[in-house]
């Protein structure tokens, strides 16, 4: 699917911690837009480039919508349709990826110091994330490191 001028389409990408779902859902209140957040898509600890390809195939694609996933049981939890008419925002580690790029209107890429990241991440997490943290940052730094969607990003916030 191409950008279209009937559809706006944001992606917000940064590491964890880095403010994308406050910015996603202020930005999606302001413009009207239905908000996608990635963490209903990652099918679990690992699912960080899965998540990545749905952004493309599913959230953006047809039928337009998202497997969603549920963390307390670790299973997928139906489908959440997305109104392909609607403006929408995308947001979550994954979102921005050389394949995602071109179907946005506009690419957003945050980042922040990892002291703040951490702080943030944990105050919004808790012990659950703390565990999880190497494992989740390494597919961060996987990710980054194949689809630099820094380079893909039209704005960069720092936050």
């Amino acid at each position: 699917m191409a950008p279209s001028a009937r559809r706006l389409v944001v992606l917000i990408d940064g590491r964890s911690g880095t403010g994308k779902t406050t910015l996603g859902n202020a930005l999606a209140a302001r413009l009207g837009a239905q908000i996608v957040h990635l963490d209903d898509v990652y099918p679990g600890w690992d699912g960080l480039r899965a998540a990545a390809e749905a952004v493309v195939t599913d959230v953006l694609g047809t039928p337009s919508g998202y497997r969603r996933w549920d963390w307390t049981t670790s299973e997928p939890d139906g489908w959440t349709a997305v109104d392909p008419r609607l403006p929408i925002v995308v947001e979550g580690c994954g979102a921005l990826s050389r394949a995602s790029a071109p179907l946005a209107s506009f690419r957003v890429w945050l980042e922040a110091d990892d002291a703040t990241r951490w702080e943030r991440s944990i105050r919004r997490d808790g012990e659950v994330f703390a565990r999880e943290w190497e494992r989740w940052a390494a597919q961060e730094a996987t990710f980054i490191a194949t689809e630099q969607p820094v380079s893909l990003a039209d704005v960069v916030v720092r936050t």
